[in-house]
C-alpha cells in the first residue's frame, strides 16, 4: 500500500512529460512552434489544459445509461493502474509481487475492453457505439500477436514472473549460475556474462526476440488505439469514437488512461526485451561502468538507478509512439485486419517456434 503513491506519481509524471513531448514533437514535424504561452517554452500547457477540463460542465446525455456512462472512464483507468501494480520499477520496488505477472498484465489489458463497451453503449449514441465496437474488434484481434510475442520471452526465460525476467537479464544473475549469454544465439562469441550491459538483454541473447519485439511494439500500438491504428477515434466518420459524448473531467480521465496504457505497454516491453531496470552500460576495463550505473541492487541508490533506467526505456518507446503518430497516415479497417492476421500473427508463430527450438538446443 505504501508504494501506491509512488506508482501514481510515476504515472502522472510520465503522462505530463509525454503530453508535452507529443505537442512539441508534433510541432517540430509540422514545422511550427507548438505551445509557447503557458509558462516558459509552454511547460505549463498540460496544467492549463487540466484546469480547463476540470472547470467544464459534466454533461450526461438524456438517453444515456447514466450508471454505465459515469463508471466507464474509471473502469478503464482502474484497469490500467492495476496493471502497473505488478511492474517491477527496481530490484526491490514492486507494489504487488506476483509469480504470474505476465498473465496478470495480459488480463488487465483485456479488461480495458469492458470500459470501452460501457462508454460506447452507455452513451446512447450510435456513433459512440460504433467507435466502441471498432475498438473492441481491434484490441481483441491484436491481443493474439501480443500474446505470441510475450510467449517467446516466456519460453526463453522459463518464467512468467516479471521480476525474475529482469534478474535474468543482469550480469550478476548470469555470473551466479555460471551461464554464458548467447550473443545472437551463438555461444562461440564468448562469455559476455562478465561484460553485462546491453549484451545480456533478451533481444541480444536470442535473434528471434528482435523480431518478436517489433511485433510486440506494433501490436501494442494498436492496443492503445494510437495512430496509425486510431480507427475507433476516426473524426471523419465517427466524430470522436466511444468518448464522443464525454466532457470535462471524465474526458480527462479517458485522456489520462490512453497515455497510461502507453506507459504500461512500454514498461512491459522494456522488461521483457530491453533488460528491465538493468543498465545498458557494460563493464569495460577498469571503469566498471555497469557497477557504477547499476549500483548495489540492495542500496537506495541502486533502487533509484533501477527506476531511472526502466522509466527512461519506457519514455523512449513512447516517443517512438508519438513519432509514428505524426508520420504515418491512418490505416483503413481492412488494412488493419490484414496486418494483424496475415503478417503479425504468422510472424509471431514463426518466432515462437524458432525460440522454442533454440531453447531446446540450449538445455
Amino acid at each position: 500500500m505504501l508504494l501506491i503513491p509512488i506508482y501514481l506519481s510515476v504515472l502522472l509524471t510520465c503522462v505530463l512529460i509525454i503530453f508535452y513531448a507529443e505537442r512539441k514533437l508534433a510541432s517540430f514535424i509540422q514545422d511550427r512552434l507548438g505551445p509557447m504561452q503557458a509558462g516558459p517554452y509552454g511547460l505549463l500547457q498540460a496544467v492549463a489544459d487540466l484546469l480547463k477540463m476540470i472547470q467544464k460542465e459534466d454533461i450526461v446525455p438524456t438517453n444515456a445509461d447514466k450508471i454505465l456512462f459515469k463508471l466507464a472512464p474509471f473502469v478503464i483507468f482502474a484497469s490500467v493502474f492495476m496493471g502497473l501494480a505488478v511492474i517491477p520499477l527496481a530490484p526491490h520496488v514492486l507494489a504487488s509481487p506476483s509469480h504470474m505477472g505476465v498473465f496478470f498484465v495480459i488480463a488487465i489489458i483485456s479488461l480495458d475492453v469492458v470500459g470501452l463497451l460501457m462508454a460506447g453503449y452507455g452513451s446512447g449514441n450510435k456513433y459512440a457505439l460504433l467507435g466502441a465496437m471498432r475498438a473492441i474488434a481491434q484490441i481483441i484481434s491484436y491481443e493474439i500477436p501480443v500474446g505470441l510475442s510475450i510467449l517467446t520471452v516466456v519460453i526463453c526465460c522459463g518464467t512468467i514472473d516479471l521480476q525474475v525476467i529482469c534478474f535474468q537479464q543482469s550480469s550478476q544473475y548470469l555470473q551466479s549460475i555460471g551461464a554464458s549469454s548467447y550473443l545472437f544465439g551463438i555461444s562461440q562469441f564468448g562469455d559476455v556474462a562478465h561484460i553485462g550491459g546491453i549484451l545480456t538483454w533478451n533481444i541480444i541473447r536470442s535473434p528471434a526476440l528482435i523480431i518478436s519485439y517489433i511485433i510486440f511494439f506494433i501490436a501494442t500500438l494498436a492496443e492503445c488505439n494510437r495512430a496509425p491504428f486510431d480507427l475507433p477515434e476516426a473524426e471523419s466518420e465517427l466524430i470522436a469514437g466511444f468518448h464522443v459524448e464525454y466532457s470535462g473531467f471524465r474526458f480527462a480521465i479517458f485522456f489520462l488512461s490512453e497515455y497510461g496504457m502507453m506507459l504500461l505497454v512500454s514498461l512491459l516491453g522494456a522488461i521483457l526485451f530491453l533488460g528491465g531496470w538493468n543498465s545498458p552500460f557494460p563493464n569495460i576495463g577498469l571503469l566498471k561502468l555497469a557497477d557504477w550505473t547499476n549500483g548495489d541492487i540492495h542500496s537506495l541508490w541502486g533502487q533509484f538507478l533501477g527506476c531511472f533506467w526502466l522509466i527512461s526505456k519506457a519514455l523512449l518507446a513512447m516517443l517512438v509512439h508519438i513519432w509514428l503518430r505524426w508520420t504515418f497516415p491512418r490505416l483503413r479497417l481492412d488494412q488493419l485486419m490484414n496486418l494483424c492476421w496475415k503478417y503479425l500473427t504468422p510472424a509471431g508463430i514463426i518466432c515462437l517456434l524458432i525460440v522454442a527450438y533454440w531453447r531446446l538446443l540450449a538445455i
